[in-house]
């Protein structure tokens, strides 16, 4: 399966790099040597040359919100009053600077962004919608929902390690209700 996903030069070996660093992006040379069957030089190129490639962007400690108090996490879809380009860069630039937002797309269909936002609970979502969201330049609508519990929280599709029964980054939230 991992075939299906294959880009570039990428060979079995740099897969295996791949999903053991997205599993422990903090294993060592020698221990991934070992891993994948390579000298711990040949693994130290092959990953310079998966960071050079892109297809590593960078590493980050994987941070617990519960453990700062953010116990709730809202999708909130935005449909801006008009979808020109000043409109659309005009809102992407005053998201940035929401600090409660951790992620955001731009979609299709009858919403124009996602945003993914990190709240201590409603209450405090509250005050994020009407000092930030609400602040945005453009908007017409926003709705949210509320995730009840997180399930799978992956960087990348197991699918393109071609271990589907693996888990890419085992990362259980408890949340508090």
């Amino acid at each position: 399966m991992a075939q299906d996903f294959k880009h570039m030069d990428q060979d079995k070996i740099d897969m295996t790099i791949l999903a053991e660093l997205s599993a422990n992006a903090r294993v060592s040379q020698t221990e991934l040597a070992d891993r994948v069957g390579l000298s711990s030089t040949a693994i130290a190129r092959r990953q310079r040359a998966l960071e050079d490639e892109g297809y590593i962007r960078g590493y980050q400690a994987i941070l617990d919100p519960s453990r700062f108090g953010l116990n709730t996490t809202v999708l909130v879809r935005i449909a801006l009053n008009s979808q020109s380009d000043e409109a659309l860069k005009s809102f992407e630039a005053a998201v940035v600077n929401c600090p409660s937002v951790i992620r955001t797309f731009l979609m299709s269909g009858n919403d124009d962004y996602l945003l993914i936002v990190l709240a201590r609970d409603i209450e405090d979502f509250e005050r994020i919608h009407r000092t930030e969201l609400s602040r945005l330049p453009h908007v017409s609508r926003i709705q949210s929902n509320f995730a009840l519990r997180e399930i799978i929280d992956r960087a990348v599709p197991l699918a393109i390690f071609g271990k589907p029964g693996r888990p890419a980054r085992k990362q259980i939230r408890k949340r508090a209700g």
